[in-house]
């Protein structure tokens, strides 16, 4: 079994860790974030209401990952790190 790495406040939730399992590309490049970037992926994956939106966003993490970005792009960030 695979470990994948969490972010600084968030696991990684199963769907994501399983998305990412099966994209060796996105698994190396999520690997190489920082614990701080990886949280950001996280959160911006947890924090929707929806599951239609929840599922588009892990679609994304892959894709975005594989593209070489290493932040969810236009999104404010992890409210949960605190100050």
């Amino acid at each position: 079994m695979t470990t994948i790495t969490g972010g600084v406040v968030h696991a990684v939730p199963t769907d994501l860790a399983k998305a990412l399992k099966s994209d060796q590309s996105s698994l190396e490049r999520w690997e190489d974030l920082t614990p701080l970037a990886r949280n950001e992926w996280i959160c911006w994956v947890i924090s929707v209401k929806q599951q239609e939106t929840r599922a588009n966003h892990i679609k994304r993490v892959a894709t975005e990952l594989r593209e070489g970005k290493r932040r969810p792009c236009c999104w404010a960030g992890c409210p949960h790190r605190g100050r």
